[in-house]
């Protein structure tokens, strides 16, 4: 089965709502769906997903990203996979989220080949996991009412946007544990915006006001290693890295420095499932566990996280809320939820069957 040519296309999804962080808002997001054709007339299907502001991508980058890398790898044996994914990794820098996409889609040729689904080809078996969902930075009024929807909705593990203004951050996590009591796990993500010593005031207040948080990801700018242990060895909740591990090189120099409680492990940021298995595996090494996360992407690539994720034991948490906010699926099959639950067909590959052409 032979590599015969890679097609994209651009789709643009409106949000069912706002989605903001303390880095960017957004009312819709535009993903690039690609098809890896073959000589067998199989079809292997990815997704990437810009975020200029988290790992420098935008359209036209994908989009000529994705083309090089298609002159790269026509001709070539998808049972040769090693040597497709090598190639894939060498023959351009950067360009993270287009190496996903297509790596996600020569996953999926490979277990479409042997007609299992990918999370057996990855060492997994299938389970529903529960994924939290995300409460965008706000008001706290606004944030206060988010939360209570999405308890309403059956979900039990929040993830709560903060950032900027470490007292308004205080005063939103409070408001919001008083109002839902203690029983829900609220994660909190400061996607790099605090400083070192602002994240350890609020992480001490929130202790000492009994606030519980199961884990504080990226507290500070994404190449602040130094500050990211500092934080890590100053408060007492876990803390996670996002923003800082891009590259299976991040996640062995975190874990050697012993700055990080946990990685959260994103393929957009990564390059695919590829570099993925790599990060996990210093990850495991480490005895240091792991979280599937996701940029706000459609079902496709989502899907090939969530894969992913049942793959391997040191992952223990997930975030792949994205599709829920979307308003549309581009994909035909893939990953389908209920309630917070995140399940998978039993059909080969990604379980996807068709991407819209539309």
């Amino acid at each position: 089965m032979k590599i015969t040519d890679i097609n994209t296309r651009l789709v643009t999804i409106p949000l069912i709502t706002t989605f903001k962080t303390a880095l960017r808002s957004v009312d819709r997001i535009e993903n690039i769906l690609v098809t890896v054709l073959t000589d067998s007339g199989q079809s292997g299907f990815g997704s990437a997903a810009p975020a200029a502001v988290i790992t420098g991508d935008t359209v036209s980058s994908i989009v000529g990203g994705i083309e090089h890398i298609r002159d790269n790898l026509i001709g070539m044996e998808i049972g040769d996979s090693e040597k497709i994914f090598q190639r894939l990794n060498s023959c351009i820098v950067g360009c993270m989220s287009a190496k996903a996409a297509v790596d996600m889609a020569i996953y999926d040729l490979l277990a479409k080949s042997l007609e299992i689904p990918l999370y057996r080809l990855l060492g997994g078996v299938a389970h529903d996991v529960e994924t939290d969902i995300t409460v965008s930075l706000d008001t706290p009024e606004k944030m206060i009412a988010e939360s209570r929807e999405k308890l309403k909705r059956g979900f039990e593990i929040l993830k709560i946007k903060v950032g900027g203004d470490p007292d308004l951050d205080i005063h939103r996590l409070q408001s919001i544990q008083e109002t839902i009591g203690s029983e829900i796990r609220i994660r909190i993500d400061a996607n790099q915006g605090w400083t070192a010593k602002e994240a350890v005031r609020v992480g001490r207040e929130l202790e000492h006001r009994g606030i519980e948080i199961e884990l504080m990801e990226q507290p500070v700018a994404a190449r602040d290693f130094e500050g990211l242990r500092y934080v890590r060895n100053n408060v007492a909740f876990p803390v996670y890295a996002d923003e800082s591990v891009f590259s299976p090189e991040d996640a062995l120099e975190l874990i050697c420095m012993k700055g990080v409680d946990g990685l959260n492990i994103k393929l957009m940021k990564c390059g695919g499932i590829y570099n993925a298995l790599k990060i996990v595996s210093i990850a495991e090494t480490a005895g240091i566990p792991c979280m599937i996360g996701s940029m706000m992407e459609c079902h496709v690539s989502v899907s090939a996280a969530a894969h992913l994720a049942v793959s391997r034991t040191i992952i223990d948490r997930y975030d792949l809320d994205a599709p829920l906010f979307c308003s549309m699926n581009p994909a035909a099959g893939g990953i389908s939820y209920q309630g917070s639950r995140v399940c998978f067909a039993n059909a080969p590959g990604l379980g996807i069957d068709e991407i819209s052409s539309e």
